[in-house]
């Protein structure tokens, strides 16, 4: 039978389905509303200011008038927000920063104002929504759920609290959700993650756990501490656990994995959160791709990511862009970020409504020798490799080595299997041939003997957990990037993680 809560999920997500459609049904009307909106609300900042917005009256004016920045160039102006000053980038003060490590900028400070906060918590809200209209299923309402996420203790510089993304939404999870949510606000306010994954199984064992959800990676460490702890899968542990909820990397490469933990298959929703916007949500269980947030005080351009590097890359907005293309997506936000580059690049897999997919990052690729190889290419190209096999893998990244001791170059893929193969070799042909088909440059370098075959070098057990450890970087939002144009990623690795 059915509780007062599940029941009225269900008509309260029919409610969201409906306001959605509006929108998703009207993109380009959508985002121009949202595009004037935003040049009209912060004309009078500092910014709108230097960048002539009071004249700016189509996306062709703000193009000519707001170059494409990263954090680095927009950092002289996060830096006077940062020291206090008002209407910089947005009107008034930011209510938040997301304090987030960048790889190249250090600690990066992104701003998070009264405006968007409701959306972050809209979007993750109306994806469980939407889940629940589709299937019917809303039975897990009544049941425990959790999220691995960062701490939610936060500090105050200058008037604005400052916190992790993931700690700054724990203050806002509603009450009818309360007492449904696990760990407890100690538990969640560890810092050392492997101390709070040990608690927080102690706490969860004893319950009801009916949602989980967090970064794969790190669910992974939690269900592999589950089943040590237990002797048991995870699925009969928590007979209710339905619903998975993931974000921040491909399920794919973890899916055999997860099942093999939990024993059963359960239902997921993907979702794109950063802390400069909730992008995308998973809308269809059947649909490739999550729906991009049109209607959530965002402004998204694209670029296609083979010419972003060119002198005058082409802007293109919502109603131009093409399924299947790899574009760097730019954002305009009302927390004051203007045609900011976040650094991913996405793929459409449909325009009518527009969904996406995350196809990697602009600086995760490898084209030392013009490859141009994405994220996208090497999860499938392994995914595919493993199909129909026992072979299990836990963790992967891939680097070129341009000057080996003999040889042609060729690219070097640090695997840590769960089960390995009986043939490693069989393995990287297999693979190599999956990425040669998927992508033509690297097919014609292999051809024309610029490049030899991938070969495979194989990580220990909990090899990149301890990388991540010895960086300072284990657990939270925190994920390893699939591939590199350098070998910094694996020059840093201990050698004792791996198996030459």
């Amino acid at each position: 039978m059915l509780s007062i809560k599940s029941a009225l999920a269900k008509p309260f997500a029919k409610v969201v389905y409906n306001n959605v459609q509006k929108w998703a049904n009207n993109p380009v009307e959508t985002q121009q509303k949202v595009f004037a909106e935003l040049i009209e609300q912060a004309k009078n900042t500092q910014f709108g200011k230097d960048h002539d917005f009071k004249n700016i009256k189509s996306h062709k004016d703000f193009v000519e008038r707001v170059p494409i920045r990263d954090y680095e160039l927009l950092k002289p102006y996060v830096e006077r927000v940062v020291a206090g000053e008002l209407n910089i980038l947005w009107k008034g003060k930011p209510l938040y920063f997301a304090k987030t490590s960048g790889t190249t900028s250090g600690v990066k400070y992104i701003p998070i104002s009264k405006e968007s906060m409701p959306f972050h918590i809209e979007a993750a809200r109306n994806a469980i929504l939407m889940y629940i209209n589709e299937t019917g299923n809303s039975k897990f309402v009544d049941g425990k759920m959790i999220f691995l996420q960062g701490s939610p203790i936060m500090k105050t510089q200058n008037g604005i609290q400052v916190g992790r993304l993931s700690g700054i939404v724990a203050h806002y999870v509603p009450k009818y959700l309360q007492k449904n949510r696990m760990p407890s606000w100690e538990t969640n306010c560890i810092e050392d993650w492997e101390t709070k994954v040990d608690a927080i199984v102690d706490e969860t064992l004893p319950e009801n756990m009916s949602v989980i959800s967090g970064i794969p990676s790190w669910v992974q460490m939690y269900f592999e501490k589950i089943q040590k702890q237990t002797g048991k899968k995870v699925g009969d542990v928590f007979k209710n656990f339905s619903l998975f909820i993931f974000g921040g990397v491909n399920y794919e490469p973890y899916r055999a994995k997860f099942e093999n933990l939990i024993g059963r298959k359960v239902d997921s929703i993907e979702l794109y959160p950063a802390s400069e916007g909730f992008f995308a949500y998973q809308d269809k269980q059947n649909e490739k791709g999550m729906l991009l947030q049109l209607n959530s005080g965002m402004f998204f351009e694209f670029v296609k990511a083979d010419e972003f590097f060119n002198e005058n890359p082409k802007r293109i907005t919502i109603k131009d862009v093409e399924v299947g293309v790899n574009y760097v997506m730019i954002i305009s936000t009302n927390a004051g970020l203007w045609a900011y580059n976040i650094g991913d690049t996405v793929q459409f897999t449909a325009t009518k409504p527009y969904r996406v997919i995350v196809s990697g990052r602009i600086k995760h690729f490898i084209s030392a020798f013009g490859e141009h190889v994405i994220g996208k290419e090497v999860e499938q190209a392994l995914k595919e490799a493993i199909e129909n096999t026992d072979i299990s893998v836990t963790e992967f990244t891939v680097a070129p080595q341009i000057n080996p001791e003999e040889g042609l170059p060729y690219h070097e893929w640090f695997i840590e299997f769960e089960k390995e193969p009986d043939d490693l070799l069989t393995l990287a042909d297999k693979i190599d041939k999956l990425l040669q088909k998927q992508n033509v440059y690297y097919f014609d370098l292999i051809e024309g003997k610029v490049l030899q075959p991938l070969k495979i070098t194989k990580v220990k057990k909990n090899g990149f957990q301890n990388y991540m450890k010895s960086i300072g970087k284990l657990g939270g939002q925190n994920k390893i990037p699939r591939l590199s144009n350098d070998r910094k990623i694996v020059e840093a690795f201990p050698l004792s993680s791996l198996y030459k």
